[in-house]
């Protein structure tokens, strides 16, 4: 049912769907309330005469509004493409999907759809009887346009607002942040398990597993931990899932091993908690958001763009995220049962990997640009001011791993002096008697 719901959802005709649904409904509403005007002509007394249309004037407004929602819906579908070709030459192809997947452009697109829709049926449906004389539908047709107008004018402002590269950038954190927030408990909320949880893992590496290979190419964008671990328990079997969310995986790639305690009629219905699909999801992945952002800042810093105020916009984002990311209880590679037995082993990235994929790329690429230098040691900074010693270790070493990748020799007297007062001053908030200057 997730692999479903996860599908839909990230298609872009799910909201004008719906929307073309409720107008159909609507439509056959608007003309049960005329067939009523229709049969009780003592309610056109309490009508503006205004409101009311004869045959000939109903057909050519709902046929005119017809051919204006159809023209609007192909502006709409023209302004969608320039914004996707803009994403996809200055951004990154990645956050294509943040702009399909919008709330705001799949309602705009619907209306306007549900519009053309609610207008051709009323056309359909429209005819002059010995009842029928007058008509109130081209007056409700005319009112559904004007509510096409409004989102129309919103959709133009969205459609602007959206190309903004910083929007996109704080779209993406705060997408980032919310799934952060969603999946993982603060360390402060969570007790540690005892050392001897997991003592049948180093058990069940001397027997052989039974491997489940992957039915179908694509990446793993959801894994079911809830689903897959009460199938374990019902089985006696313990699982390990051999790629990590956001991975690729081929036909008849090993996906899953078991190792099984009991008698299992069949393990490939353990196949059913892995969803896979054609690009990355951003549901679990919290790497596939850092890595928009990355590539986001990748592109600006590039000799074809060479714009390196949105780059250290996209570091201060991920200084922010990963800031958060510190405070949170990461999950575990051993997941255990009710009983404290084990039954999931998961690959997972500690904090130090995700720092990593973070500001890797970005510090090789932009090694030569002093601005990029001092941004990525202040989003260090800020990282080691929010985050307990552990954390503090982390962004110390990787401190180091940006200064021996520095170009010392081209670095000028004042660039010097101000990276060593950075240093100096990250020294002091991870708490390191180190000396690390340049």
């Amino acid at each position: 049912m997730m692999k479903i719901w996860l599908k839909i959802r990230s298609s872009i005709w799910y909201i004008p769907f719906i929307y073309s649904v409720i107008s159909v409904l609507l439509a056959i509403l608007s003309f049960y309330v005329d067939d009523i005007l229709a049969h009780h002509p003592t309610y056109y007394d309490h009508i503006p005469i205004i409101f009311l249309a004869d045959i000939d004037l109903a057909l050519t407004v709902l046929s005119s509004i017809a051919t204006s929602l159809l023209t609007m819906t192909t502006i709409t579908f023209s302004s969608i493409m320039i914004v996707l070709t803009t994403f996809l030459s200055q951004f990154s192809p990645r956050t294509l999907q943040n702009f399909i997947t919008d709330p705001s452009t799949q309602r705009v697109l619907g209306i306007f759809i549900s519009g053309f829709i609610y207008s051709i049926i009323l056309l359909l449906l429209t005819r002059e009887t010995d009842v029928h004389q007058l008509f109130i539908t081209p007056t409700l047709a005319v009112i559904y346009v004007l509510v096409c107008l409004v989102f129309f004018v919103f959709f133009i402002h969205h459609v602007s607002s959206w190309i903004q590269v910083s929007n996109l950038i704080f779209d993406i954190t705060t997408n980032t942040l919310k799934a952060i927030h969603e999946q993982f408990k603060d360390k402060k909320d969570v007790t540690g398990d005892a050392p001897w949880d997991d003592w049948e893992y180093g058990d069940i590496l001397s027997r052989e597993p039974h491997r489940i290979f992957a039915k179908e190419s694509g990446y793993i964008q959801l894994i079911d931990k809830d689903g897959l671990l009460q199938q374990t328990e019902k089985d006696e079997v313990i699982v390990r899932v051999e790629k990590r969310l956001g991975e690729l995986v081929d036909i008849d790639t090993p996906i899953l091993s078991v190792w099984k305690m009991g008698q299992v009629e069949s393990s490939e219905n353990y196949l059913q908690f892995l969803t896979l699909g054609k690009e990355r999801a951003p549901i679990q992945d919290i790497e596939f958001g850092i890595t928009k952002l990355v590539e986001i800042a990748l592109r600006a810093i590039s000799p074809a763009t060479n714009d390196p105020n949105t780059a250290i916009n996209c570091i201060a984002q991920l200084g922010k995220i990963l800031t958060i990311l510190g405070t949170k209880n990461l999950p575990k590679a051993f997941i255990n049962d009710g009983n404290r037995n084990l039954r999931i082993i998961l690959q997972q990235p500690d904090f130090g990997e995700y720092l990593y994929k973070a500001f890797y790329q970005i510090r090789l690429y932009g090694k030569s640009d002093i601005s990029i230098i001092i941004a990525l040691f202040k989003a260090l900074l800020e990282i080691a001011e929010g985050n307990d010693n552990e954390i503090k270790k982390e962004v110390w070493c990787f401190a180091k791993y940006i200064v021996e990748g520095l170009q010392q020799e081209t670095l000028l007297s004042l660039d010097k002096r101000y990276i060593n007062e950075k240093l100096k001053t990250l020294a002091k908030k991870t708490s390191q008697k180190e000396e690390l200057f340049i």
